[in-house]
């Protein structure tokens, strides 16, 4: 009995020495000395399954997975293996005596058992060059810029020509390779980076239509709303544009012409004595003009009706009688003549057969009167 017991645990202890033996350390804790390792951790064999059932809510069944086949092992290989299999050093690096060539260091990869073979190029192919003429791709040109001119009139300075087509003055500097910008002058030739028609219309500020040309295309051609140049243009009908029909482009310098002319236009009728604005009657009589002098008037040439003094350089006039009972003029009343500046005063008037009259005083100056003459003008009070 003894002795079976004896040759049962001899047969264990065998079986554990060999499977020891045969036993391989895991590779995520191998070691320099360790020449193998085994890829499949002891931890991959252990799981835990949750199965659930209606009646108990959930089960858990925990089992030892079967070791998985173990075809091939990983081989660890240290970094002198890995120095002296790839890397070989010749000499070190230093002075040798008198030699005058220092010693060089090459480090040479060896060549792998298996070379891969890399695909041939297709130009390497030895095709007819015919056929290599039509496979190989042709350089693609760069398309040389097109350039309009445009000629100096006078008034253009660099820069307004430049913000007229919608560029800065340096790159026409560059283009037109100017030394000094003000060195214009009148019938210079200028290069814009545009066509030429492009140039025609924007310094014309005009553009034909052509077949096939709509407003909208027009429009965004030269950066205009549509609107804008309809209304510019006093179009009823936006869908139809005659071909051959010449459209006026509100271009920003254009408008900001428009705007200065208007601007000038108000000044001058702002300097001008605004008539329209002043009194709440008005009537349009025959004007003439008199002077201090006997032949003109009585033998008192510088008193006037009401006792009223008169003196070279008062504006003063004279008025029928009809101005005076029937549309309400009196003495020293302020008035205002179209087209002369200034206030004159009722100081005097006229004999009765004159009707819808005046007669403008002028000091001692015979020629002004004479070339006054007789003039129909309207009188505001």
């Amino acid at each position: 009995m003894f002795k079976d017991y004896l040759k049962l645990f001899l047969l264990v202890g065998l079986a554990i020495s060999s499977l020891s033996a045969k036993t391989l350390i895991d590779c995520r804790v191998a070691t320099a000395g360790m020449t193998e390792c085994n890829p499949y951790g002891k931890r991959l064999h252990h799981v835990k399954k949750v199965k659930y059932d209606y009646d108990r809510q959930k089960l858990i069944i925990e089992k030892t997975l079967p070791t998985p086949e173990k075809k091939h092992f990983f081989k660890v290989i240290s970094v002198a293996d890995m120095i002296e299999k790839y890397i070989k050093v010749e000499d070190s690096v230093r002075f040798k005596g008198s030699d005058s060539k220092p010693s060089k260091v090459k480090v040479t990869q060896k060549v792998p058992d298996i070379i891969p073979i890399k695909e041939e190029k297709q130009n390497d192919i030895s095709l007819p060059k015919e056929i290599k003429q039509q496979i190989t791709p042709k350089p693609v040109e760069k398309e040389k810029p097109t350039y309009g001119i445009y000629t100096v009139v006078k008034g253009d300075v660099l820069s307004k020509i430049a913000k007229k087509f919608g560029f800065k003055s340096k790159k026409l500097v560059e283009i037109n390779t100017l030394k000094n910008k003000s060195s214009l002058h009148i019938g210079q030739k200028l290069k814009i980076p545009l066509d030429q028609e492009m140039v025609d219309a924007i310094t014309n500020a005009a553009y034909t239509v052509k077949n096939g040309d709509t407003l909208i295309g027009i429009a965004k051609k030269f950066d205009l709303s549509p609107k804008d140049l309809v209304r510019f243009n006093h179009i009823k009908d936006a869908t139809k544009v005659r071909k051959g029909k010449t459209l006026k482009l509100p271009l920003p310098y254009v408008l900001k012409r428009i705007a200065l002319e208007k601007k000038k236009a108000k000044a001058r009728a702002s300097s001008r004595l605004d008539v329209n604005g002043f009194g709440k009657r008005k009537l349009r009589v025959t004007a003439t003009a008199y002077t201090s002098h006997r032949r003109q008037t009585d033998k008192t040439p510088f008193l006037a009706a009401w006792n009223n003094r008169l003196r070279p350089g008062v504006k003063s006039i004279a008025v029928s009688r009809d101005l005076l009972t029937r549309y309400g003029m009196r003495n020293g009343t302020k008035v205002r003549i179209g087209g002369l500046r200034g206030y004159y005063r009722v100081r005097d008037k006229m004999n009765k057969r004159y009707r819808k009259r005046i007669d403008i005083y002028m000091g001692l100056d015979r020629r002004r009167a004479l070339r006054w003459g007789r003039r129909s003008v309207v009188i505001y009070w």
